[in-house]
This record gives C-alpha cells, structure tokens and sequence, in this order.
C-alpha cells in the first residue's frame, strides 16, 4: 500500500498479527493529529559523581571489568582517573559493551560478530519470539510501563480518550467472556453481510454490497486497498489513492515460489480449512472452497507487482478521474463503491483518483469477470473472517499459531495475553495510550538535545553535500534548499497532552469493557470515518503516523518531515548521561538515516515542498543513478542461510544506513572540535571514535529465526542486521582507518559504495 511505501522507517516494524500484505494497518494512520502546542514533563536523573564509582562497579560490571581495571595496575588506575569516564552511568554502559562483544573476534573481518558475538550468546530467543534485538527489548520495557499504568486499581483521568484506553485494554484481557462467546460474533457479523458459502448459509447477494461492506465499513483490502492521503505531485491537497492488495501471505512469493515455500503454503490452506470448520462449515466442502480460495490468491499474486519494480513511484503514479478509472476496471461500480466508503461526501465520477496499480487494476478486473461469482464471494467474506478471527476465542489462536510457526518459527500463544492486548491498544488508541507513556516517562530534555543534534547531523550532511563532485551546482543548491526545509518532529504530537483535543481526536469511537470484538468492529468503522473526514480537509502537517511509544523513526517524503518518537529516545540509542560517541552512534545514526531518506532512491524524487517531480540535472542524476547499481551490488553479494539479500528492494535503507552513519561521525568529530575529546569508558579498551562505530553496530545484534529471516528477505526493505552493519562499515573509510583494517580485509575491501 502507498501510504507504507512512502514512509521510510528505521527500523522493519512488528510481525503483522495476523500476518497480512502490507506492513502496517491503514486504521492506525488517520489519529495522529498535532493541533496545539503543548509541554514534556517528567524528569530522568543521571548521577555522575565519581565516589559512585566502586559500589557501582562491583554491582553493575562484576568481576569482568574489574578484571579489566586490575591489570592495568592500581597506579595507572590513579593516573587515568582523570581520563576515565567513572560515574555510575559510563560504568553501567561499560559493562553492557563488554558483554555484548566478541573479543576473540577479528573486527576487521566481521565487525558484527565482533560487536554482537557476546550478546547473541546471552540472549537466546524468548518463547513465542520469531526476533530478539534491541528494538523489541525496548518495546518490552515500553509495555510494562503502561500495563503498570493500565491495570492500576486506582487509575483515573479527565480525558475519556485515556479512560477509553483503559477500558479497550481490559475488555481484551477478559479472556473467560470471549471463550463464552466461542465463534458468535463473527458467524453473525457474516450472516449480517450476506452470509458465506463456506459455512453454508449464502444468500446469494450482489458482489458490490458484500465488497463495500468488507471494505468501506470494516477497512478490509481484498483485490485492492483505497485511502485518502497528500497528492504525491500536489502536496498540499489530499485525494483518494488506489493501489494493489489482497494477498493474505505477507508477500506474492509465498504463493509463487512453491519450492521455497511449500511448507508455508500447506500451513496456510489447513489455517483456512481449520477456521471454515470453526465457524461451521463441514470438512469436504470446505476444504474444496478454501483451495479455491486460495488459488484465487495465487492468481492474484500473479498480478501483484513485486516490491523491488515500484520503487520509482515517477512510473506507478497514474492520475485520473473515477471515470477513467471505471473504464480501466470495469469489473468493480467505482461510483458506487467510493460514495459508499467516503460518505457522507459527495462523489461523482469528476472526482480525481491516483492509482498507483494501473496494470493490477486492468488485470484484476478481468480475473473477477472470469470467476465464479461463489468463489469471488467466499473470498470476500475470508478477507472480513481472517481480519476479525484473531479477536475470538483460544481455538482461533490455536489454528493461527501452526501458521506462524512456519511463517516465523514462534507461536503467537507464547506472548503473554497482556502484551498482545497492549499492542491491540496501541494500534487502536496509540495516541492516548502515547498520552500516559509520555507523562510518566519523557525526559523534558531529550526534545531539546535532540533537535539540537538533528541541527548539527543536517550541517554534517550539507558539508559532504557541499564536496561532491559528481553532483552540478544547480542541482546542489535545490538539494541543500531541500535539506534546510526538512521538518522535523521529535517525542510526541503537543494535542495529545491536551485533554480537549485527545478526545476529540477520538470522538465517535465507542469502546465498552464487555466486548472486545465489538470493540475492534468500531474501531474500524470508526477508522473509515476519520479517513473519509480527510478527503475535504488539506493534510495536516503535523499529523503523526507512529505513536509516541514506538521504537522506531520515519521519513514521510510528500511532507519532507523526520519524526522521532518519545519510545526511541532512550538507551542505548540515547541517554543523556552517555558519552556522546554512543549517542552519535545511536540516535545520530538514526536521525542521519531518517534526513538521507530525503535524497534515496525514492525521496529524492521529491522537492523540498513534498512534490513529486523532476529537479535534478540529467548529468547528475545518472552519476546518482550510477553510485546506486554499486550499492544494488554489494548488497545482493550478501546471503542469510544461502538466500541472497535483493539489493534493489533494500535500496533506499541502505542508501540511508550509509548516508547516516556518515552525516552522524562527521557531526560527532564537529562536536569534538568544538568541545574537545570526552572521558573514555573505563575497562572497554576503545578509542572514543572505535566507540562510535562500536555503539552504531550492537544497535544492531538480533537473533531470528530461519524462517523469520527468510520471511524478512522477501519483505522488508532493509537489508539484515548483520549486514546493516558489514554492508555500512565496509564503505566507511572513517572506520577502516580507526580500526586498522587493510585492505582486502572483509570490512575494507578497498571498493567503496559511496551515494552521500
């Protein structure tokens, strides 16, 4: 879907819960508006005296970093003091170093074994996890904070919106109402659309009003996904958006590529025969119709261009009027389908569309007017069922979990019930929720020394930029105008912490302690009124698509804005009592990553307005062009358990992990010139510049599952951990110099992909 393609992300997010065709839920993006300007509060105290040092150092380090210390001799301990970083916070982050680290390890042939070794052998994977890195740690800590602050006997506020919160996340932990209620809500909520031919009770109805219903009302995306966002070539105006969907396996290639897939394939057709006879249906029939269903789906992965073919959105961006639109897939009443879905606005076929998959769309109204309209509806009414069956009893979790397992190698039914009600909560309530994780946790200084480096990160890149050789003056200075004019947003949206505008943001939607399911059900038609609401309305700016408590960052090209939530802005990624080399090589790298997105492959075709169009030079284009096959390259030399990673796909992270490992070193040794060296940490044995490199890479260690990493190759447009890290160093000069790497070496092979 085009509203996740055009925000570039840190980080890869969750595992969709059910696994579904896009990354992330369209219901989560229309709430996150910023109205008002409003205040951070609540304070993290960090202490630094040196007399912390000893008690400190038995408690956190133990006997490792004592050892460290004792070599050294207790005279140069004393002549060093001064030039030891000893209070209680570089003491702590010593220890968390030295244990993540491989020593035995050569850093110059695999610095992420190197850097991670040590933390990959203590942190086996947790039951019920397909990943473990440093993101879902912090997720972790996130959630208990608010289920502290969620199941507390005695919470109360003024905001209905945080009250609503409260009441959402306890009507999904009342797990003995739901298992009463068995499979009803949704076997009624199928006879209300029009019954389903699987479980035997069809009525027959016309394929329009079960799509509008499916779609307009309960926000499901067969056969295709509409929304309403900014006009890529008009940035100030939103309009209805069509692109390609309806794929319930995470990618085409599960259906397609049965050798390296069949597992999966038969995993998912059992989930589907096992939910049919959950909800009624008799064992031979409805093993018929799922397997017809499911080769529906396989024709339509046919159809669906793959991820790695879309990335000039210059090609896919079709403008047109519904009328056009009709003509080009007549199979679907566009006029009746969008007046359905947007009302109560006026929509007549004048109304400007932008598809994005003009060919899909072509195609797939041919295979509707070629299938039997039984099979059409069956998979109409399985995209509505497998979109509210996670919210029913155990037994569905039961049959989803032999899904996952071979998906992702882990079973849902491991996480414990709170956490899944918590991520529910944050999907649906995220910025009330966002509300009480801020007030109880945002240090009021982060913000401020945030945008303070965002300012030196953008001057660092603007000085590589103003060196380049290959790029034309003309072209230059629209690119540093560009650079200037990024936005950027850091912690939360200022209405959230206003009680007036919290809840007006989620006024209409109606939540009850007593029914989880019904719940969900309003919040998608809830979902689908705030969408239509936006079509009239100029786009907000300020409008947020993450939540404060997200560990993650974006970049949005058609508003030129970096965001940087409340949830990221800690350890190890921040901390403001860190030496400044880790939060350069934490959270610098970020917003680096996050303002070079703005001049990827993709965001660059994007003025500092937010308008798609041209404003390159020819000749400096294709020298761009030229640099980025060298990325393609290198990237697709690299393999995870013999698979290739596709250098094309994971283009545009990998320009941007470049790109921002270098705008944040350069930043890091302006700040040192301004400011002179700092303390090193006592017991690591790095240079402050090795610690930069260091503290950039075990933002990185991950540990996953084979299936999960194979799933990940297929999807996600960044590139693996390991290689993340491999893949950005070995095109750092800066690094093979600190650490002494000859050429020929892994992590200096003397061939440098260089973008920015």
């Amino acid at each position: 879907m085009m509203s996740d393609y055009k925000r570039a992300t840190f980080h890869d997010e969750d595992i969709p819960d059910p696994p579904v065709e896009t990354a992330s839920s369209p219901d989560t993006v229309e709430v996150g508006f910023r109205k008002g300007r409003g205040h951070i509060f609540s304070s993290l105290g960090g202490r630094s005296q040196p007399e912390i040092f000893l008690g400190a150092l038995s408690a956190v380090l133990g006997l490792l970093l004592i050892g460290s210390l004792i070599a050294l001799g207790v005279q140069q301990v004393s002549d060093k003091s001064r030039s030891l970083c000893l209070s209680e916070a570089c003491v702590s982050v010593a220890g968390r170093i030295i244990d993540s680290l491989d020593r035995d390890v050569d850093p110059c042939e695999d610095f992420y074994q190197y850097s991670c070794g040590g933390w990959m052998k203590r942190n086996p994977l947790p039951d019920g996890r397909s990943r473990w890195n440093t993101f879902n740690s912090i997720w972790d800590q996130n959630q208990a904070v608010l289920k502290h602050i969620l199941e507390n006997a005695t919470f109360n506020s003024s905001s209905e919106a945080e009250m609503k919160t409260q009441r959402f996340y306890l009507s999904c932990l009342k797990e003995q109402k739901i298992e009463e209620l068995k499979e009803k809500p949704l076997t009624d909520l199928i006879k209300k659309v029009g019954g389903w031919n699987v479980s035997g009770n069809w009525r027959g109805d016309n394929f329009m009003a079960v799509l509008k219903t499916v779609s307009g009302t309960y926000r499901a995306t067969p056969f295709f996904s509409v929304f309403v966002s900014a006009d890529s070539k008009s940035s100030n105006s939103n309009i209805i958006q069509v692109d390609q969907s309806g794929l319930f396996l995470p990618s085409r290639d599960y259906y397609l590529n049965r050798t390296a897939n069949g597992k999966v394939l038969a995993a998912y057709q059992q989930y589907m025969v096992d939910i049919g006879m959950l909800l009624g249906g008799y064992s031979e029939s409805v093993e018929i119709q799922m397997t017809q269903i499911l080769e529906l789906e396989t024709l339509l992965a046919n159809l669906t261009v793959p991820q790695d073919e879309r990335r000039d959105e210059e090609k896919i961006y079709n403008r047109m009027t519904v009328a056009e639109l009709q003509n080009i897939a007549p199979a679907f009443d566009w006029m009746d389908y969008l007046s359905f879905a947007l009302s109560p606005l006026e929509i007549n076929d004048t109304e400007p569309v932008v598809v994005y998959g003009k060919e899909y769309l072509q195609q797939v109204s041919e295979l509707v007017n070629n299938t039997d309209p039984v099979i059409l509806n069956n998979y109409l009414i399985w995209n509505l069922v497998q979109k509210m069956s996670p919210s029913l009893d155990s037994r569905f979790e039961k049959a989803q979990d032999k899904l996952l397992e071979s998906l992702y190698g882990a079973k849902k039914s491991c996480t414990p019930r709170w956490q899944t009600c918590l991520s529910n909560t944050d999907d649906t309530l995220g910025f009330a929720l966002g509300s009480l994780f801020v007030k109880s946790t945002f240090d009021k200084n982060s913000k401020t020394i945030a945008e303070q480096m965002i300012s030196e990160i953008r001057a660092a890149f603007e000085f590589t930029l103003g060196g380049l050789t290959w790029m034309d003056e003309k072209t230059r200075r629209a690119a540093k105008e560009k650079a200037d004019a990024i936005y950027d947003m850091i912690g939360f949206p200022d209405f959230i912490l206003d009680t007036k505008e919290l809840d007006e943001v989620y006024d209409g939607f109606e939540v009850s302690e007593d029914s989880f399911f019904q719940n969900m059900l309003n919040f998608y038609n809830f979902s689908a009124k705030l969408m239509a609401e936006q079509l009239r309305k100029p786009p907000n700016r300020e409008q947020w698509s993450m939540t404060p408590q997200t560990v993650n960052a974006y970049y949005l090209p058609n508003k030129n804005e970096i965001v940087f939530p409340a949830g990221i802005l800690q350890a190890p990624f921040y901390a403001p009592t860190h030496p400044k080399a880790l939060n350069f090589g934490g959270i610098g790298v970020v917003m680096g990553h996050e303002l070079t997105h703005a001049f990827d492959d993709q965001g660059r075709e994007y003025d500092e307005d937010g308008n798609l169009r041209p404003w390159w030079q020819n000749a400096s284009l294709e020298a761009f062009k030229n640099r980025t096959e060298c990325m393609v390259s290198q990237y697709n030399a690299y393999n995870v358990n013999g698979e290739k990673v596709n250098g094309r796909q994971t283009l545009g992270e990998n320009i941007a992990d470049n790109g921002g490992l270098k705008a944040a070193y350069h930043a890091y040794k302006s700040w040192l010139q301004k400011h002179g060296e700092e303390k090193q940490l006592p017991g690591v044995a790095l240079t402050n510049h090795q610690l930069f490199f260091v503290g950039f890479a075990q933002v990185w260690c991950s540990v996953r599952t084979p299936e999960s990493s194979h799933e990940g190759l297929v999807t996600d447009p960044h590139s693996p951990a390991k290689f993340r890290v491999i893949g950005t160093l070995s095109n750092s000069k800066d690094f093979s110099e600190h650490f002494n790497c000859p050429k020929g070496t892994l992590m200096n092979p003397g061939k440098y992909c260089d973008v920015w």
